[in-house]
């Protein structure tokens, strides 16, 4: 038996209200490729609904700085927030103390449940990785990062419709 017929399955798709809006958190390190990530979610969101006028992006010196945009952004009424950075590995240990941060960070404002905080930060070995995955041969993880957004935002509408049933 499958489990739709044993259970209530609630889950988010990708299409949300005309009144949603949206904030894209953008590190300007590495902006060739943190350029194609925002692009790539601003694209999925309007090829989804959303107007232009309802997307923000809000634009940080680094992936470090992320979170603290992030959370001044979280409290502005966004129906979710897509951040997007790309950290790359050097010859220093300063990209684990980044890319910790950035990352520990965004999952603890997510955690919050206020609104969904999304993770479309790269940390990658090289920068061809990173190019690799904002738009090259590995997908776009902005556009992901989107996709994501979008199903969280409606998920969060359906549990609410939900919860007001039971």
């Amino acid at each position: 038996m499958s489990i739709r017929k044993r259970a209530r399955v609630l889950e988010g798709g990708f299409m949300v209200g005309p009144q949603a809006r949206f904030a894209i958190i953008q590190s300007r390190f590495n902006q060739s490729v943190t350029d194609a990530l925002a692009e790539g979610a601003v694209d999925v969101l309007i090829r989804h609904g959303v107007e232009a006028e309802r997307i923000d992006l809000i634009r940080v010196p680094g992936a470090f700085e992320i979170p603290y945009a992030a959370s001044l952004a979280h409290a502005r009424g966004y129906a979710a927030l897509i951040c997007v950075g790309a950290v790359v590995r050097g010859e220093t240990p300063h990209f684990e103390y980044v890319a910790q941060h950035s990352t520990a960070g965004v999952a603890a404002l997510n955690a919050r449940g206020e609104a969904p905080v999304v993770m479309g930060i790269l940390t990658c070995d090289t920068m061809e990785q990173a190019r690799d995955r904002s738009g090259g041969k590995a997908g776009n993880t902005g556009a992901d990062a989107a996709l994501t957004a979008l199903e969280m935002v409606s998920l969060r509408a359906r549990l609410e419709e939900g919860a007001s049933e039971g």
